[in-house]
């Protein structure tokens, strides 16, 4: 019974911020973006979890942005903050868990003083954020391009996608996450892994996958969505699922087919059309949705079935303030 009850809890938090949002919540939106708008270089394997290490004051001067723009769940700068990667630079094992636990903690204090400094003004438009612990996939890590491709080569099997998350996804539950993020998700082997990881570490935090789709029908990989997602279908630790980093013209069908697929809520947060390669490690010029691009579709992708919305590369806190001013009537 105490079990049933935890994870209907962990399931209704995500639930409660939805309906707080008066049917669908704000994602926040860019984040390495926004640090490189502030001065930041992280052309870095560790991309914008570099800053932890070096200017973490600036990644919560990002967040506060973010809060201040609308968002109702705050995604953490750790997509590309992994064990192996930092000890790659050098640093300890237990330096790298206090890094992700930092990326935790400083989410969780900007929202805290933003809601300390907002709860009490009268008709305050804002909502107490969630704090989501971002959890790239292990193509990020790589830092090859391979979260777009899902090519990961024959020598990497459940077992070792397991084993790369697991300590990860221990420390960010518990640093006191309120979400676990799974992000880029490129192809089936990895999303079965995550989910898998969730019921054996008896997470108790809700949890969503993303996927990542280069062409709007598939997975990265190539795979179809309906295999990938009858997996997490299956799984009751994973609390919603959806889309990141895709194009923005893709989403809406993909909603559409999402909602034929799973019955739960659906996350969508697009990048801004600009195409990244990986290799180069550089934006291609792309026909790129500007804020008030965002705010039109967001509409229509509320209205197509999703229940969280934000942005992702190469989006602004101007986006999520167009994202939350269109979806909440906030002014």
């Amino acid at each position: 019974m105490g079990f049933e009850k935890k994870t209907q809890k962990a399931m209704s938090l995500l639930e409660e911020v939805i309906e707080k949002a008066g049917g669908c919540a704000v994602i926040d939106g860019g984040f390495a973006t926004q640090l490189e708008k502030h001065g930041a270089s992280i052309n870095d394997p560790l991309w914008s979890a570099l800053c932890l290490i070096k200017d973490p004051q600036l990644i919560k001067k990002v967040h506060l942005e973010y809060l201040e723009a609308g968002a109702d769940i705050l995604v953490t700068s750790s997509y590309q903050a992994t064990i192996p990667g930092f000890l790659s630079r050098g640093l300890t094992m237990e330096e790298g868990e206090s890094l992700l636990r930092k990326s935790v903690k400083l989410a969780t204090e900007a929202r805290d003083k933003f809601w300390e400094a907002n709860k009490k003004i009268p008709e305050n438009r804002y909502n107490r954020a969630l704090v989501a612990a971002s959890i790239g996939s292990y193509g990020a890590y790589l830092a090859d391009g391979s979260e777009y491709s899902g090519c990961y080569g024959p020598n990497v099997n459940l077992d070792k996608l397991k084993d790369f998350h697991r300590r990860r996804v221990q420390v960010l539950v518990e640093a006191g996450a309120d979400v676990l993020a799974f992000e880029t998700i490129p192809n089936k082997l990895e999303a079965q892994a995550c989910a898998e990881l969730l019921d054996e570490e008896h997470i108790q935090i809700p949890s969503w996958i993303c996927f990542s789709s280069v062409d709007g029908e598939h997975a990265s990989s190539g795979e179809s969505f309906r295999e990938c997602l009858d997996i997490l279908n299956r799984s009751d630790k994973v609390n919603a699922v959806g889309i990141n980093c895709t194009p923005p013209h893709f989403i809406e069908n993909l909603i559409s087919n999402f909602r034929e697929l799973t019955d739960k809520p659906i996350v969508v947060y697009p990048n801004s059309g600009e195409v990244w390669d990986g290799k180069d490690k550089r934006w291609l010029p792309s026909k790129c949705f500007g804020h008030e691009t965002f705010e039109l579709y967001a509409t229509r992708w509320r209205d197509a079935g999703a229940k969280l919305i934000g942005g992702c590369c190469r989006t602004t806190p101007s986006t999520i303030q167009a994202i939350s001013n269109v979806l909440q009537q906030r002014s």
